[in-house]
Formats: C-alpha cells, sequence, structure tokens
C-alpha cells in the first residue's frame, strides 16, 4: 500500500490546490465576461441605428455638393434678407387657438363630402418620380415617429402595410389636417399611445400630397397617388379638433 495515500497533510495541500485551480478558472471566465459583455440593446437603439446612418448619409451627400466655405460665404447675404424682411398679414391662419370663437366656429362647420376624393382611379396611373421624391425629403418629419422605414415607434403605429395607407385618401389627409387621438388598429394590432399625432398643415397642398403619395407607394405599400386638389378639397378640416377612428371612413 502506498504510505502517502493517508498522509493528511498531502490531503490538505491536494484539497487547497483544488480550491486554488477552480478560483483561477473562475477569475479566468470572469476577465473574459467583462471584456467581451456588451450593453443590452434596447429598441430605441435598434431606430437609433438607422436614423444615425442616414444622418451620416445626407451629411455626405450635402458635403459632396456644398462645402462649407460656400456656406459661410452664403450667411451675411441670406442674414441681411431676413433682417429686410416684414410680416405678411394673413387671412387665414393655419393654427387656431382652441376654445375661442374661431375654433368653435371651424368646429361647427359641416363635413366636407369625401365621397369624390375617394373615387379610385379608372387605371393605374404611374407615379410620378419628382413627386415621390418630394414626399421623401418631407416625411423626415413623419420618420421620428413612424420610423425611417415605416415600422413604427414608441409613439406612432407602423405604415408599412398598414390598411389605413392604402385606404382611402381622405382619411390620410384629415388625418394630416386635423391630427389624431385614441387608440386605433393597424394589422391586427390595437395602438393607443399616450401622446396623440398633432395636425401638420403648414405644408402646401403639394407638400401633403407629395408625402402622402410617398407613403401609399413605399415600405411595401401600393396605392393611387394623392393630387394636391384633393388635399385643397379638405382645407376646411384645419382648424377642428383631433380625429379619431370613429371619425374615419373604414378601409
Amino acid at each position: 500500500m502506498d504510505p502517502t495515500r493517508d498522509n493528511p497533510l498531502i490531503r490538505f495541500a491536494t484539497f487547497w490546490w483544488g480550491i486554488g485551480t477552480f478560483l483561477i478558472f473562475a477569475l479566468l471566465l470572469a476577465v473574459i465576461a467583462f471584456f467581451s459583455r456588451k450593453p443590452p440593446e434596447t429598441l430605441e437603439n435598434v431606430v437609433a441605428k438607422v436614423r444615425y446612418e442616414t444622418k451620416a448619409k445626407v451629411e455626405q451627400a450635402q458635403a459632396a455638393n456644398l462645402s462649407k466655405e460656400a456656406i459661410d460665404s452664403a450667411i451675411p447675404a441670406v442674414a441681411e434678407k431676413l433682417v429686410a424682411s416684414k410680416p405678411a398679414a394673413v387671412e387665414k391662419p393655419e393654427q387656431v387657438v382652441p376654445g375661442t370663437p374661431t375654433a368653435a366656429k371651424i368646429a361647427a362647420a359641416p363635413a366636407v363630402d369625401t365621397a369624390a376624393i375617394d373615387v379610385a382611379p379608372t387605371a393605374d396611373l404611374p407615379i410620378d418620380p419628382a413627386v415621390m421624391e418630394i414626399g421623401k425629403a418631407q416625411f423626415l418629419v413623419c420618420a421620428a415617429c413612424h420610423g425611417q422605414n415605416g415600422e413604427g415607434g414608441p409613439i406612432g403605429p407602423p405604415l408599412a402595410g398598414s390598411e389605413w395607407v392604402a385606404g382611402p385618401i381622405s382619411n390620410l389627409i384629415r388625418i394630416q389636417l386635423r391630427g389624431l387621438h385614441g387608440p386605433i388598429t393597424v394589422k391586427g394590432i390595437e395602438y393607443n399611445f399616450p401622446v396623440p399625432m398633432i395636425a401638420l398643415a403648414s405644408q402646401t397642398d403639394e407638400q401633403i400630397a407629395a408625402v402622402l403619395t410617398y407613403v401609399r407607394n413605399s415600405f411595401g405599400n401600393k396605392a393611387s397617388a394623392v393630387k394636391p386638389a384633393q388635399v385643397a378639397a379638405l382645407r376646411s378640416e384645419v382648424g377642428k379638433p383631433p380625429l379619431t377612428v370613429a371619425d374615419l371612413t373604414k378601409p
């Protein structure tokens, strides 16, 4: 029999060598985990990546077409024109103060008949690429809530594949001119955000028609174009209270 097998000193030393080996192994794992760990990726970070990539592309395109020297040289002339400009009177302000007699008068006005606006075109007319470019530029404002690719976000429902986007044109125009609050169901999912969509009526009829045409023909959507005349026909909606789904025509 080996006389070292029952030696308590050898047993004691072996025990502590085992403990030491385990601790060294655990320490190595902890060091590897510490240097290889990554912060958790939130939905906001995922969306921000796309925005930063788009921002970098825009800045790169601007730098390629307009140098810093050209911008600096144009600033004095632009500033001089701004200082010399005078405010122009408007007959119909686009923003109406809630609770005023003007707001009450507008809210009580009869609703516009949207039947003619929502008539489907007799043929699939081609979309003007120039209109799509204008709409794409205008959509930068919308993307803050609805996502760069219409995927939706923390305060805006998705536009990609939305039945509301491809539905009656009057819905989209009225939502832009009056805003929308309360729950809305898109592709079978109900969205009810704490912050309602505000009215965005300050753009021209052409700009509103362009951005709605862009949305209706992007992100997998395919629908007829929106015409400036259709937006103009609903301009009387401006100043009325925000819409709810009950106010809209079902898609």
